[in-house]
C-alpha cells in the first residue's frame, strides 16, 4: 500500500491542502519498500485526491482537511487519517505498528460542520484577473520568449489594458527536480488569467489548468510579438 502524509518542516502538516509537501510511503508486509517526498502540486478543487489516486495512494495522513477533500477521498475508497500531530518519522513508525489513531481535526472543524472559506481554499477557485504571463529570456518586452515554462529565466506578469509589468527573475530555474511544479504554483499566485510560453510539461500544465490559468504553448519571437498576438485572439 502506499500512505501519503501532509508534510511542512519534517513535521506531519496540519493543513492538508496547503502543506509544501507530501512524503509517500509504500509499504509492504509492514517494512518501507520506497519512501519519497514530493512538492505539492496544487490545491485546487478535487485536484488532489485525483492525483494522488493517480499515484497509487491508499491512505492520506494529516492534521487538518475540509469535508469536501475528505469526502472525494472516500469516493475513491482513500482513508483520511487526520488530527495527526508529530514528526514524520514518528508518524511513520506509529502507522507501522498499527498505532496511528484520528485526532481532532487541527483545522478546528469536524466533517459535515462548515468552515471559514479561508482555512480550505483547495475548495474554491479564485476569480481571475486580466494578466497574462510571459516566460522570457530578459526583463522587457523586446526579449525573447523563453521556450521552457518551469525553467524559465523570466517571467513578465503584464495587465493587457495598462500595460503595467512586472519583471522578474525565476527561484526554480536550479531545482533539480519538481521546477515545473513549483513555478506553476508561484504564478498561480500571481492571479494570472493565462500564462504564454515555448513549452509547459504536464505537471505544470495541469497545476495551472487547475487554478483557472489557460496556457498557450508554440511562442516563438519577442515578448512584444506574443503579446500582441495574444491580444489580436481574445478581441
Amino acid at each position: 500500500m502506499k500512505v501519503a502524509i501532509a508534510t511542512e518542516g519534517g513535521y506531519v502538516s496540519a493543513h492538508f491542502g496547503r502543506c509544501p509537501s507530501y512524503t509517500i510511503i509504500e509499504i509492504k508486509e509492514g517494512k518501507i519498500l520506497k519512501r519519497e517526498e514530493i512538492p505539492n502540486p496544487g490545491h485546487q478543487p478535487g485536484f488532489l485526491p485525483q492525483y494522488l489516486e493517480d499515484r497509487g495512494v491508499n491512505c492520506i495522513i494529516a492534521g487538518g482537511m475540509g469535508p469536501r477533500a475528505q469526502g472525494l477521498f472516500a469516493q475513491r475508497n482513500i482513508e483520511a487519517v487526520v488530527g495527526v500531530q508529530g514528526e514524520i518519522d514518528e508518524v511513520i513508525e506509529k502507522f507501522l505498528n498499527q498505532e496511528l489513531e484520528h485526532g481532532d481535526d487541527l483545522c478546528g472543524h469536524r466533517y459535515g460542520e462548515a468552515h471559514p472559506r479561508h482555512h480550505h481554499q483547495e475548495e474554491t477557485l479564485q476569480p481571475r484577473g486580466t494578466k497574462i504571463c510571459i516566460t522570457a529570456k530578459g526583463k522587457d518586452l523586446d526579449s525573447e520568449v523563453d521556450p521552457s515554462f518551469g525553467r524559465a529565466q523570466n517571467f513578465l506578469i503584464i495587465e493587457p489594458e495598462t500595460m503595467e509589468i512586472e519583471a522578474f527573475e525565476n527561484p526554480n530555474i536550479e531545482l533539480a527536480q519538481g521546477a515545473g511544479i513549483q513555478t506553476a504554483q508561484l504564478i498561480a499566485s500571481k492571479n494570472v488569467a493565462a500564462v504564454l510560453t515555448g513549452s509547459c510539461g504536464p505537471n505544470a500544465s495541469r497545476v495551472l489548468q487547475a487554478s483557472g490559468i489557460k496556457v498557450i504553448t508554440g511562442l516563438t519571437g519577442s515578448v512584444q510579438d506574443a503579446l500582441s498576438e495574444y491580444k489580436s485572439e481574445e478581441k
